[in-house]
């Protein structure tokens, strides 16, 4: 089991951007003096729900500060970007980090994002799939062109390569965000693993991994690919002496901070869209994941691994808002509940 720490850089009530973005740098850096094997990073654009733009660029500072943990990005939004471009940055982090970056890319949302970027609507609704494969032709061939409806450019030589790494990795792993049955194929069908939200319990991630077993295996998957898939199971952790204690802590911070940054989102077509109560959200949060005593969280994440089969988690240990307690979160995660999980 390998679990490592989701960052968003949240901006709570209150709170300046510079803030959120040292606290999300610094439980970086804790994360890996801790133990944790990984750090997934959160990109946003133009609200304070999450204050990252680019999961890569951060990628790139926390790899430099670091020296033995994973860092990956959860996910970078592929509909805002050219897929060749985030393969160059991705073979780049992974060639110059001796394999250590972890690509996530998901479709994002209906967002105005789409319209500051000029990829529209369509790049959400339509194109995901072609943008993905793009995506990994650039990953693993030496030479890649395009000639499709909304790529198209002669072929041109892929540099860096990623094979060209000193490590025994061909490539950085690439992780699709699933939250429909038509995600899951999609990943299944390229024998990608899958990031799982947080918003989802054991029952439904679950059937999700069932559900892309049957698509692997449809697709002609090697067993050894289906059955070794890393997915990945994003969730909350918030370790106190008493589970009371750590349910008041995300109850007294984390609604502030879902109100301000959920609400601040803006369709790209005026579309509407109806926000989860976030106190209700939050409670339903502390049900769900690690939040509790160490051996609450240790019983609770290793349930999950059972029911579901998923071996990697992406917890989010900045709920309290506070630095001071996010470092003592990260440190008691990996003093207190990884030794108990190994």
């Amino acid at each position: 089991m390998r679990v490592g720490s989701f960052v968003l850089g949240a901006q709570f009530p209150g709170q300046g951007q510079g803030e959120a973005l040292h606290r999300a740098v610094r439980s970086a850096e804790v994360a890996e003096e801790a133990g944790l094997d990984a750090v997934w990073l959160a990109e946003h654009h133009f609200v304070p729900y999450g204050t990252c733009p680019s999961a890569v660029t951060l990628a790139a500072l926390l790899l430099g500060r670091t020296q033995r943990i994973r860092v990956g990005t959860a996910v970078s939004v592929l509909p805002t970007v050219h897929p060749v471009a985030l393969g160059e940055q991705a073979a780049l982090l992974h060639v110059t980090s001796g394999g250590r970056f972890s690509l996530g890319v998901g479709r994002g949302g209906p967002w105005v994002d789409l319209e500051v970027f000029g990829a529209g609507l369509e790049a959400y609704e339509k194109g995901f799939p072609d943008s993905l494969d793009l995506l990994l032709r650039w990953l693993h061939e030496p030479a890649v062109g395009a000639s499709g409806d909304r790529y198209r450019f002669r072929e041109v030589p892929v540099v860096p390569r990623p094979s060209e790494s000193l490590s025994e990795e061909p490539g950085p792993e690439v992780v699709v965000a699933c939250t429909s049955p038509s995600s899951v194929r999609m990943a299944a069908e390229r024998g990608l693993p899958m990031l799982l939200g947080m918003h989802v319990g054991d029952e439904e991630k679950a059937e999700m991994v069932a559900l892309w077993r049957r698509h692997a295996r449809a697709a002609g998957r090697p067993a050894a690919q289906i059955h070794g898939a890393g997915h990945v199971s994003a969730g909350v952790c918030q370790i106190a002496d008493r589970r009371s204690d750590a349910a008041e802590t995300l109850l007294k911070a984390m609604p502030g901070w879902l109100r301000q940054g959920l609400g601040a989102h803006v369709t790209v077509d005026g579309r509407a869209r109806q926000m989860r109560d976030p106190h209700a959200y939050t409670e339903l949060l502390c049900g769900l994941h690690p939040v509790g005593t160490p051996r609450l969280c240790a019983d609770r994440l290793a349930a999950t691994g059972e029911r579901t089969g998923i071996s990697r988690f992406a917890l989010l240990v900045e709920g309290s808002g506070d630095l001071a307690a996010t470092e003592e979160n990260v440190r008691r995660l990996g003093a207190e509940v990884l030794p108990q999980l190994r």
